[in-house]
């Protein structure tokens, strides 16, 4: 019987057979279905499994999101991949290794504790006996559960995991070929697929001479319903073809949307499903009242490579090439959308340049396979325009926060309210039973679908990812306003509704330690008990000079935010030094980190640093506008992000932690950085803004306020 107590992943793929196989000789093949985002994922899961087999790192093949062999782990998200992924694959190599060990030691005719593995091969006091994992895999049955029980490695006899391994994703990037841009496959078929400008949109008329022209060769036009595609031999053709396609269609109905969507006073008059949890005593009604209010506007994935799919059907197999960040799941739903046996669907990873969420690459995988099916043997290669990334794909959702506290005779909070109005942050392919292909809702006769629901807190939460405050509070409560009926297809953004609850926390910690008269970290840390996030805030205001940079001069201003990702991953507490005019100048950032257990020092080190640069970018610039019913954004003029060379110095510390468990630590620096930033600019302007991005415009409406 499978123990609750084991990592979900091994749960839903119990056999030790589904994750490990000793089929080439010289090297064990593990599987993982967690990909490749650009994490250094691949390198650090191969590191764990080497760890607990007691192989050499290049002895590890890890079979990444390939759905004929690796395990059905949903998607790579949530900060996931290590703390479930990793423990997963710990658990099974630590199994095997036992499993492995009891066999030779049968054939030896000695105990299995006389025995140890060195590069897979087998030892008896210090001598090798001929024996290695190859040579006996015929005799271990892998076709078994996984108990769970089996003793693994003790960090202080590590010999890879937490060494800084070269990642084995990175030759290819650097050589130009690791991207399904750079599949070159014979007997190509180029296409390009017309988008819906809003959800429900009617294509009423399509000039379909004017595209051909524009074609400037022969093209073939597949319509059905509000799906149209053009294909050709030659890319150029298609991508010209579609271009003039969407100046010359003519649409009607479906829901377009006000050039308001997005405001806190748009999104609370939305229908809202609500709910209310109340943790802690019975809170205190007299007192000083201190509430604010904040929100976030809809955003964008802003992918660097524009999504791209390959699908080829033959012999009734189809064969999809895509950067899904769930291949076992868009297998599933793929089938269901074509009508197929998920049986003759296959599905391969292959690396996409941006993820950071539900972006498009589902929907080109889907592009990809219907019209594969309607040209057997073809490989068909779809990629989507810059203008389709922005106005075809799932937005990140808006979000509007209102916090309030009651205060006692410390000034410090005896009640506490969060209270949020947000749609649903989860859309991927599957979700509440719909496919969420945007061109599979084109089709005549797609199926209605069915009411949205956000992710529940259990899994870490939507619009409630950390809007549980972490500081000590006597009484803690949460109104969540759910917005299910909005139109538009919002789904996963990096940290989904954690950075925007974050950044309104400890905005308002900043704000009511400023009614108190006190410095903003001395406040915190009054409200944190907990040792290990204290070390976590006291290891930033250390690093930054916190405490001795009182004043920075004019304009310049140091800021602080912090937070535990999701409750239950890893801590983060950053400082930012900015220098604020018209518009915000991140000079430099720190960055603590207590992410138990780190696999791969550089790569816990590059997810951090991204994330703080993604944080910044949200919290100073990202913004989606509405115009004429449609996203008014076509490129990047439209919807800027951070450049290169706004990118200021980072300093980061990883806590010293080797005996905790490993912690998911992707998305843990997003929060925390943008309520830095927000922190910062309030202390520099000596006024506060509340509503990201904090955009010149803001900055300006603000200076010039009353």
């Amino acid at each position: 019987m499978i123990s609750n107590s084991l990592p979900q992943s091994l749960i839903d793929n119990p056999l030790l057979s589904q994750w490990i196989a000793f089929d080439e000789p010289g090297r064990v093949r593990v599987g993982s279905g967690r990909v490749e985002i650009g994490q250094g994922i691949v390198t650090a899961l191969a590191q764990i499994a080497a760890e607990e087999l007691d192989v050499t790192f290049g002895q590890v093949n890890l079979v990444s999101g390939q759905t004929d062999f690796s395990p059905n782990e949903g998607f790579t998200s949530g900060s996931y991949s290590i703390a479930i992924g990793g423990a997963s694959i710990r658990l099974v190599c630590a199994e095997v290794r036992s499993l492995f060990l009891e066999r030779a030691a049968e054939k030896l005719g000695c105990k299995a504790n006389e025995l140890s593995i060195e590069d897979g091969r087998f030892f008896r006091a210090g001598k090798d006996t001929g024996m290695d994992y190859w040579a006996i895999a015929g005799d271990v049955a892998l076709d078994r559960r996984a108990s769970g029980t089996a003793p693994t490695k003790l960090p202080s006899s590590y010999r890879v995991v937490g060494k800084n391994i070269p990642r084995v994703d990175l030759p290819a990037k650097v050589a130009g070929a690791a991207f399904i841009h750079d599949i070159v496959a014979e007997n190509v078929l180029h296409a390009r697929v017309l988008r819906q400008p809003w959800r429900g949109a009617r294509l009423v008329a399509l000039d379909e001479s004017a595209v051909r022209k524009a074609a400037k060769a022969p093209i073939e036009i597949l319509r059905e319903g509000n799906f149209v595609a053009f294909m050709a031999d030659a890319e150029i053709n298609v991508m010209r073809a579609a271009e003039a396609a969407r100046s010359v269609a003519r649409w009607e109905g479906g829901e377009p949307l006000p050039d308001n969507a997005g405001t806190p006073d748009w999104l609370k008059a939305q229908v809202a499903r609500d709910r209310t949890v109340e943790t802690g005593l019975k809170g205190r009604t007299e007192g000083k009242v201190f509430s604010a209010r904040y929100s976030r506007p809809f955003l964008t994935y802003g992918s660097i490579g524009t999504a791209c799919a390959l699908a080829q059907f033959q012999d009734g197999a189809l064969k999809v090439w895509s950067h899904t960040q769930g291949p076992a799941v868009v297998r599933e739903w793929l089938a269901r959308a074509l009508s197929l046996k998920a049986s003759q669907v296959s599905v391969f990873h292959r690396q996409g340049a941006g993820a950071y969420g539900h972006n498009t690459a589902d929907d080109a995988a889907f592009d990809a396979s219907f019209i594969a099916l309607r040209h057997p043997g073809r490989t068909v290669r779809v990629q989507w325009s810059r203008e389709d990334e922005f106005s075809g794909a799932p937005l990140s959702t808006a979000m509007a926060i209102e916090l309030r506290a009651v205060l006692d005779h410390d000034n410090k909070p005896a009640d506490w309210t969060i209270e949020i109005w947000s749609p649903p942050h989860a859309q991927r392919p599957g979700y509440n039973g719909n496919s969420n292909f945007a061109g599979a809702e084109a089709l005549p006769n797609a199926p209605p679908l069915n009411e949205v629901g956000d992710v529940p807190d259990e899994r870490g939460g939507g619009a409630t990812r950390n809007a549980y405050a972490i500081y000590d509070l006597p009484r803690h409560r949460l109104i969540h306003h759910m917005l299910p009926k909005v139109p538009l297809r919002t789904s996963s953004l990096r940290g989904l509704g954690a950075w925007a609850n974050v950044f309104a926390i400890e905005s308002f910690m900043d704000e009511l330690a400023e009614r108190a008269g006190e410095d903003p970290v001395t406040y915190r840390l009054s409200l944190l008990s907990d040792p290990r996030p204290r070390r976590v805030v006291e290891t930033v205001a250390q690093m930054s000079g916190w405490f001795e940079s009182k004043t920075l001069g004019e304009g310049r201003a140091h800021g602080f935010g912090f937070a535990r990702y999701k409750n239950i991953a890893a801590f983060a507490a950053v400082v930012v030094e900015i220098e604020v005019d018209e518009e915000i100048c991140l000079k430099r950032v720190w960055c603590a980190a207590d992410a138990g257990l780190v696999i791969t020092p550089d790569g816990a080190r590059n997810q951090i640093e991204g994330g703080i640069i993604m944080g910044a970018s949200f919290a100073m610039k990202e913004q989606i506008r509405f115009k004429d019913g449609r996203i008014a954004a076509a490129g990047w003029d439209d919807y800027p992000i951070l450049r290169f060379s706004e990118v200021p110095e980072i300093d980061i510390r990883l806590i010293d932690a080797p005996n905790e468990a490993a912690l998911g630590l992707g998305e843990t620096s997003v929060g925390p950085t943008c309520a830095a930033i927000g922190n910062a600019v309030a202390r520099a302007l000596g006024k506060r803004i509340r509503d990201m991005p904090l955009t010149r415009e803001r900055i300006m409406t603000t200076l010039l306020a009353e």
